[in-house]
Formats: structure tokens, C-alpha cells, sequence
């Protein structure tokens, strides 16, 4: 995440009356002495250069230009992440650079690589169980082998603390955030110093956010937009569910899904799973294979359990089984489909960016009671990972 900070910081603090554009090159014309780049923001801005144009490379991780190198136009390539500081015209649609400021694709690359092998390394993740402020310890409930186990999160000196963007569930929309935003139920990922006992760890950066699970029948399919509706079967209102490339979509083989059902219907008659087991997670992660995402379930829902006890395991590992379904598409839903998703708690009830979606689950729905609500007390789910940044 560190490779964005350089950038960051001199946006925040740009010589006066410049203006300025961060984001990805996409074109390079040298004959028209012109750089077309697609700032964060999604719009495309043309960057017209000159005799008096500067470029400046920076490696990723630094936070100012101290170890900035100067460079020529034809250094520069398509994939670089740029810093464009000049005037806008007026329409907003291009900028007369008086710097150009980049971070290389590869030294991106490199640094994100880094950056994956932390997380997986020296990451935690859970669901936040307690806040306190006198102390400043957030303490999240872990998981492994089926075991959930508490470690508090003691604030190291300098903490980086990032909230996952109402409406995206990826890293790179996760916005500056503190300790105070914190609240239980959240889902939270920690990267930093663990004790040697495991109980502790010192926090270096934080990313979290609150996540809300839904169930329902797909009442249509846009192809053009992956977007899908559905009638929400806990609050019986329409939703949107919008499916990106960073969806992780399974559908459940019908005699898993009817394996399940009958855990549900069971729990639901009193009769619960295997004493002595741990409750079941599900999900998985966008894209695949994200050992280093957070673990995240539905808002509210400290422990990561599922309600009623009404899905329950022995050494299954749950999510584990998901991520090793084959993917699936949007084209591959229909009208009709029953269907468990997860996604960001956004401002919109009626939208949600889907983290996960799970088809095949008419099973799971027609056993429990409440319209799923039984299923759905705490659906963990993993989310975005610090990968993400562009």
C-alpha cells in the first residue's frame, strides 16, 4: 500500500496554483508530445508537453522526492502510474504539464509482490470483537484450522489506517481513515508484529470495513452492465447486484447444497451440528487465490458464526471447498437462480458490489426458516486484498 504514498502526499501538497492528475498511462504519443492517462477518478485526461516539461522517476515506497530520478519522455511507458502537475484547460479534459512524475509498472510490480508476501506472512485477519479507546487495543477474532482465537490489536506508533470504500471492494478505493471509525462487526485486516505467543500484535496498517449479506431469487440478468436483481428474502426489498471482475462467483454442486440444507433443517428442528465443532465460514476471495484478504462477514456479526449453529464442521474447511469449485460467469446465471451474496455496506440499500456470489443454494433457502436469515446470522467472507492498488 506504501506504493501510493508518495504520490498521495504530493497531491495533498502541490505547488500553488498548479493543478493536478494521478493515475495510469494508457497512450504515449512523443510525436504529438502528448501523454493520455486515466486518472483515479475513471476520467481520461491528455497531458501536452513541452521544452519545459520535467520527468522525475520515484521507486515505490518513497514518501518524498529525495530519491527521485530524473528521466526522459522515452523512459516512460504505458502501465507507468503518473503524477501530472500543470494547468487544466477549460474543459478539463487535458493539462499543459509542467511535471511528470512516475512510478514504474515493473517497480510496481515488484513492490506489490513484496507487499503480497507481508500480508500473508505477517497479516491477520477477523471481525472486530471489542474497541477500546482508553487503551487504543481493538481486539479481532482470528481463525485457523476451525479455530477461532482473540488477538488484540495494540496501535503501533505510526499506523496506516485505511476503510474499504462504501461502494467497492477493492483495496485501492479504501479510504484514510483512524481508530476512531472502528466499531465492532467490522471486518478487519492487520499487518504488523505478532507477540510470540500470537495474543498481541502491533499494528503497522489496518484496512477494514462493514459488509452486509443477501439472499434472494434473480429476477433479471443485464449482460451488458453484470448487473442482476433480486428481492432481498430478509428485507423483502428489490436489490442490485452488481458483478465485477473481482467477484468471486461458485455454484454449489446439488449434493453439497442438499447435504447443507439438511444441516440447516436440523438446526432449525433443534437438533444443531456435531458438538464440539466450529462454525462453518463461507466465501471466498476477489480474485482468487488472496491469501493476504481480510476476512470479512455481514455487518453486525462479531465471531463469524453462522446463526442458530445452523451450518457446523469437523475439520471441513468451508471456504477452502468454495475456492476450489470451478468459477463461473454471469452468463452462466438464469432468471430463476437462487442465489447468496456478499458485498460493501454502501449508503444505497437498494446497490451492492458483490464480493462473493454463491448460485445453487435453493436447497439452503428453502430449509431454513426467516427467508435465510438462519443461514445468514454470520457469512465470512474475504475481502479485497492490499494487492489492489494500481
Amino acid at each position: 500500500m506504501s506504493a501510493l504514498f508518495l504520490l498521495t502526499a504530493a497531491a495533498q501538497t502541490p505547488a500553488p496554483k498548479l493543478d493536478r492528475v494521478i493515475g495510469a498511462i494508457t497512450k504515449i504519443d512523443p510525436g504529438a508530445k502528448q501523454i493520455i492517462v486515466k486518472s483515479d477518478a475513471g476520467a481520461l485526461v491528455t497531458a501536452t508537453l513541452d521544452e519545459k516539461t520535467f520527468y522525475l522517476r520515484v521507486p515505490p515506497g518513497e514518501k518524498d522526492l529525495k530519491k527521485a530520478a530524473r528521466i526522459s519522455l522515452d523512459e516512460i511507458a504505458v502501465g507507468d502510474r503518473a503524477y501530472v502537475r500543470g494547468h487544466f484547460s477549460d474543459d478539463q479534459k487535458s493539462i499543459a504539464a509542467a511535471a511528470v512524475i512516475i512510478m514504474t509498472k515493473a517497480e510496481l510490480a515488484q513492490r506489490q509482490e513484496h507487499e503480497r508476501e507481508e500480508w500473508k506472512t505477517r497479516g491477520l485477519a477477523g471481525p472486530v470483537t471489542a474497541v477500546n479507546p482508553d487503551t487504543k487495543e481493538i481486539t479481532i477474532a482470528t481463525r485457523s484450522h476451525g479455530v477461532s482465537t482473540p488477538v488484540v490489536v495494540d496501535m503501533g506508533d505510526h499506523v496506516d489506517f485505511r476503510r474499504y470504500s462504501p461502494d467497492s471492494v477493492s483495496f485501492s478505493d479504501a479510504k484514510p481513515s483512524s481508530f476512531a471509525e472502528v466499531k465492532v462487526g467490522d471486518q478487519m485486516r492487520v499487518l504488523g508484529e505478532k507477540s510470540g505467543d500470537g495474543a498481541r500484535v502491533k499494528a503497522e496498517a489496518i484496512v477494514f470495513g462493514s459488509f452486509r449479506n443477501i439472499a434472494g431469487v434473480i429476477k433479471s440478468i443485464d449482460p451488458a452492465t453484470n448487473e442482476i436483481t433480486l428481492t432481498d428474502l430478509v428485507a423483502h426489498k428489490p436489490v442490485t447486484v452488481r458483478v465485477t471482475s473481482d467477484t468471486l462467483m461458485r455454484r454449489l454442486p446439488q449434493g453439497l447444497a442438499m447435504m447443507l440444507a439438511q444441516r440447516v433443517h436440523a438446526a432449525g428442528q433443534g437438533g444443531g451440528g456435531t458438538a464440539g465443532t466450529q462454525p462453518a465460514t463461507a466465501g471466498g476471495a476477489p480474485p482468487a487465490a488472496r491469501p493476504e484478504a481480510a476476512k470479512a462477514g455481514g455487518a453486525g456479526s462479531p465471531g463469524g458464526q453462522w446463526a442458530g449453529g445452523g451450518m457446523r464442521r469437523g475439520n471441513l474447511d468451508f471456504q477452502d471447498m468454495l475456492e476450489r469449485l470451478p468459477p463461473m460467469k454471469v452468463a452462466d446465471l438464469k432468471v430463476g437462480d437462487a442465489v447468496m451474496c456478499s458485498g460493501g455496506d454502501g449508503a444505497d440499500p437498494s446497490r451492492v458490489t458483490a464480493i462473493n456470489l454463491l448460485a445453487g443454494v435453493e436447497p439452503l433457502l428453502t430449509a431454513a426458516p426467516q427467508g435465510g436469515q438462519q443461514i445468514f446470522g454470520s457469512w465470512n467472507f474475504d475481502t479485497a486484498g492490499p494487492q489492489e492498488q494500481p
